[in-house]
């Protein structure tokens, strides 16, 4: 029997692999033709797309980065204006804000990418998901969700980012069966909710897809963030990594061992400093190929994300690589007296402690280039105790001392929602 199992995986891998070379030779023959950017690239280093015919010969192709798509966004536009139908853009954590453009086949292949991670989350048509997050503004994020829980056939309820006393007031009166929201607007939920005796275990939300914050550790155990949630409300919680870059997602199954892998919209690779593909369980940067893309394709682009993959078929059945929670972004690495730091295991340690209800972390550079760290804080009450018990625990924890400076809620939400963020900011890096 495990003869058979084995032989089936191999095939499936081995049909996998013929898709992807052949969407693959489309692609380069299609961003040959079509793409500013990647014809001139394919010129300077004399790069004959015949040559390239299996995911291993894509070495051959130098990587694209943020900086290249900073700097030169619309050489990337494949299609004239007239056939675009959206625009998006990032969000501009990491410099200035890039606009993605997508056509009619874009959208729709967006759609099919959500409906999938919906499905892989256990979704139906069945359901009933209240959107707890912006769909203006354009983020690419908040109409994909849209379109796949159009396409699954199951009901949508876009109320938007924040105010919990109307996220749960929509709640009780058009019971939904999932939200998907910002794990750590999912406290203050739970916050509201026990301030103001709602009993949360009697209403009809049942899962949480969460974006946009890890809520597992890299063992995929859940973190701080994520057992604060599950401890206090019992639904399932299911993680989702994309970018707009990529156009694409990687979702959790009920396993909760990774976000699976969607061969048939992506060629993803984890390199190491030298652009060499890491092996399973080794930090790599997550580096993606769009399939399928009619807008803007792009072929080895870099994401500045770390993480981890697996190869192994899961529990669930599905037998494609899933990727680990992200490690942290390359650019926002932190240099901290000796100590390699990156924000979202700071989130954690942050997450973890009763004295600290929110926080911002800033990073810049002395006088001599050095990284320094400044975390703003609000404590749970002022007093010298309550200071010497979170700087007693962040140098235990870090063995180093951040310098700290406690704000109010009002001020600390200032920092974080500015007029044109989309996301609660928790990470500002101002180094040069």
């Amino acid at each position: 029997m495990r003869a058979f199992l084995q032989e089936k995986v191999q095939q499936k891998i081995e049909q996998t692999a013929a898709m992807q070379e052949q969407k693959l030779q489309e692609l380069l023959l299609y961003v040959a033709q079509n793409s500013p950017f990647y014809k001139e690239l394919f010129a300077k280093h004399n790069i004959n797309i015949a040559d390239i015919k299996t995911v291993a010969d894509l070495s051959k192709i130098p990587t694209t980065t943020k900086d290249d798509l900073q700097q030169r966004n619309n050489d990337f536009l494949c299609v004239p204006a007239e056939k675009v139908i959206e625009y998006t853009s990032t969000s501009g954590t990491l410099g200035s804000p890039v606009t993605i453009a997508l056509t009619e086949n874009d959208l729709q292949r967006l759609a099919y990418n959500e409906y999938s991670s919906f499905q892989c989350a256990d979704g139906s048509s069945a359901d009933t998901y209240q959107l707890m997050l912006t769909l203006d503004r354009q983020f690419m994020a908040g109409i994909a969700y849209y379109l796949g829980i159009r396409k699954l056939g199951a009901g949508i309820i876009r109320l938007g980012p924040g105010v919990p006393s109307l996220q749960w007031e929509t709640i009780k009166r058009l019971k939904p069966t999932a939200i998907v929201a910002v794990p750590s607007f999912i406290l203050k939920l739970i916050q509201y909710a026990k301030d103001t005796g709602i009993n949360i275990h009697e209403t009809s939300v049942k899962k949480a897809i969460c974006i946009g914050e890890n809520i597992r550790n890299t063992d995929f155990s859940l973190n701080i963030l994520g057992r604060k949630i599950t401890e206090a409300w019992d639904i399932q919680l299911y993680s989702t990594y994309a970018s707009t870059e990529m156009q694409t997602a990687f979702t959790e199954c009920k396993e909760g061992k990774g976000g699976h892998y969607q061969p048939e919209l992506v060629i993803v690779e984890l390199l190491d400093e030298n652009n060499e593909q890491v092996a399973p369980g080794t930090p790599g940067e997550v580096t993606i190929t769009t399939l399928g893309v009619e807008g803007m394709p792009l072929l080895r682009y870099k994401t500045g994300d770390i993480c981890m993959y697996y190869d192994e078929p899961c529990a669930c059945g599905r037998t494609s690589l899933r990727l680990s929670p992200i490690m942290g972004r390359k650019k926002q690495m932190i240099k901290f007296k000796g100590t390699t730091l990156y924000p979202p295991a700071l989130f954690d340690l942050l997450n973890e402690r009763e004295e600290i209800l929110d926080f911002v972390i800033e990073v810049y550079s002395n006088e001599i280039g050095l990284d320094q760290v400044l975390i703003y804080i609000v404590p749970s009450e002022i007093s010298e105790e309550c200071d010497h018990r979170i700087r007693a625990y962040l140098q235990a924890r870090l063995r180093v001392s951040p310098h700290i400076k406690y704000l109010t809620t009002e001020a600390i939400q200032k920092m974080q929602f500015s007029e044109a963020s989309r996301k609660a900011i928790k990470f500002i890096d101002k180094r040069a």
